[in-house]
């Protein structure tokens, strides 16, 4: 038991000395014949060119076509030059990943959501001097932006499409790949962008590799298991977690094209999976499926989760139907990107209520404004340090400086408490933080309380300029059934909490908005809110 809320690091499971590339020569040579990528997508939704949408490499295979990557890469691109990828869940993804580590190319990550201008920024901003990416998805003409906006960016040199990439590096010279080492960048990951224009962070393998092999660890899977999932590749929970983590354990990765429950549950029977990994909206999406036990998902004991606040009853409602138990990670890009765990051994309430312990080698301490850590139960910002943390916002100094002190550690943002255990509570994050007349009010904890009502399926409460007051607190729901009204949802937030923390201004709304890691987008309600685009509660 602990009495500050400071976590040494627990040295027990070593730091991997590995790149990405040569975890994956390392499980090509133990097992060639696994099945290591199995393409899940519906039939006749090819992107890039390819005649199926079932298609499967064994290690062997996959180490194969990734050496020709890397050959075709090293052909066009120097060691440690930025080339972005600009594509959903196609298995070509996956190969440019471990040809770009191969090759020691640092892959810099893009959404295929963003637009036109999104997309310039993180070109620019990143340096990329190549981009690879799908034609089309979801009507938005990829190679059309990625034609309009190579003209204004004159270091951009090549502009490569998916479509017949994967016949095109068949081939492809061999050539003599450079020497990479584990604390080189692999990769340049975007940060959500919740809030003002996106910071590049410089991952190493080092970091991704043995982050993604401590997570599986916590998560109990097994040696050779099946790993499903739609998490996109362009965040660390795809590319890292999902990639690296099914490789260290020598498994199989059920790749989804995109969120489509059908499609899920059907990858989850037919390939007897182990382990399914989703952000919170994704576990709602299958739950609601009129399907869903049709499905015989009996192999499935691992259900892993986080990105957001995941609500204790979607835990146990999902631990009932799936009949598994749930891992709930919490931590962010910076950090290569998991902090904290919990197993799926852990305590009920445990599961349900904490994000778990810190992972292995990761030192963790709570702090008050000062910086000094504060007693277990008190409520502060949560630091990190050891091997995960980035090296640098990507060309921003100052941003650098702000996040990572001179001693290492890394301010997360994050509101947290630590018990006794070692075990973390995430409750809000600083820059949430409303200030009403001089109170300081964390979201989280009134969105926690409006999620206890029978009629709000969802709601997100953030602060709103007042002239008397400073901030008013506000509140967007989204109804369950039939809309309750704004006094029925006062009088049950008066019940749990302080009067002063019960929203001023109600909002209704058909979904609150979300990034591709289900992360509320607090500052689009605002504009609607500042707007009028909302209906106001009565």
């Amino acid at each position: 038991m602990i009495t500050e809320s400071y976590w040494p690091a627990d040295t027990s499971r070593p730091v991997l000395e590995l790149t990405a590339g040569e975890l994956l020569r390392r499980v090509a040579a133990a097992d060639p014949g696994r099945t290591a990528l199995v393409e899940a997508a519906p039939v006749g939704s090819a992107l890039t060119g390819a005649a199926r949408t079932d298609r499967r490499w064994s290690y062997a295979e996959l180490l194969a076509d990734a050496e020709r990557a890397a050959a075709w890469l090293g052909s066009r691109f120097s060691p440690g030059e930025h080339v972005a990828v600009w594509a959903p869940n196609v298995p070509e993804w996956v190969i440019l990943q471990y040809g770009a580590a191969l090759a020691g190319i640092v892959l810099v990550t893009a959404n295929p959501a963003l637009r036109e201008p999104e997309l310039e920024y993180l070109l620019r901003q990143s340096r990329s001097v190549g981009v690879v990416h799908v034609d089309a998805f979801r009507g938005t003409d990829m190679a059309a932006v990625v034609a309009g906006v190579r003209g204004r960016l004159p270091g951009l040199r090549e502009a490569v499409s998916f479509t017949g990439w994967a016949d095109h590096i068949e081939g492809t010279a061999a050539r003599q790949l450079p020497r990479v080492r584990p604390e080189d960048p692999m990769q340049i990951q975007y940060t959500s962008g919740t809030t003002g224009f996106p910071k590049g962070a410089v991952l190493n393998h080092r970091g991704m590799v043995t982050n993604a092999s401590y997570v599986f660890a916590r998560a109990g899977f097994p040696e050779g298991g099946v790993w499903v999932t739609a998490l996109p590749l362009f965040h660390t929970a795809g590319c890292g977690l999902s990639v690296l983590g099914t490789a260290s354990a020598g498994g199989t990765l059920v790749l989804a094209q995109s969120f489509q429950p059908e499609l899920v549950l059907s990858a989850l029977q037919e390939w007897r999976a182990d382990a399914f990994a989703g952000v919170p909206a994704m576990y709602s999406g299958l739950l609601a499926h009129p399907r869903f036990a049709d499905h015989d998902l009996g192999g499935c004991r691992i259900l892993a989760s986080g990105g957001d606040a995941v609500p204790p009853s979607l835990v146990e409602d999902a631990e009932r139907r799936f009949g598994a138990r749930f891992t709930t990670v919490y931590g962010q890009t910076e950090l290569s990107p998991i902090l904290a765990q919990t197993g799926t051994d852990d305590a009920v309430v445990d599961r349900r209520e904490t994000t778990g312990r810190p992972l292995w080698q990761a030192e963790v301490k709570i702090v008050d404004g000062s910086g000094a850590v504060l007693p277990v139960g008190v409520e502060g910002e949560i630091l990190a340090r050891g091997y995960q943390v980035m090296r640098e916002y990507f060309g921003m100094p100052e941003a650098t400086a702000a996040a990572i002190d001179a001693d290492g550690w890394l301010r997360t943002g994050d509101l947290g408490v630590m018990d006794g255990r070692g075990f973390l509570r995430v409750t809000g994050r600083l820059k949430d933080m409303i200030i009403r007349g001089g109170e300081n009010i964390y979201p989280r904890e009134v969105e926690v309380a409006l999620a206890r009502h029978s009629g709000v399926a969802g709601a997100a409460v953030l602060g709103v300029s007042d002239p008397e007051w400073g901030e008013q607190v506000a509140a967007v729901i989204v109804p369950a059934g039939p809309l309750p009204a704004a006094a029925d949802l006062h009088a049950h937030l008066r019940a749990l909490l302080a009067p002063y923390k019960t929203p001023r201004h109600w909002y209704v709304a058909n979904a609150i908005p979300v990034n591709a890691m289900g992360k509320v987008q607090k500052f689009l309600l605002r504009r609607w809110i500042d707007a009028g685009e909302l209906r106001v509660l009565a």
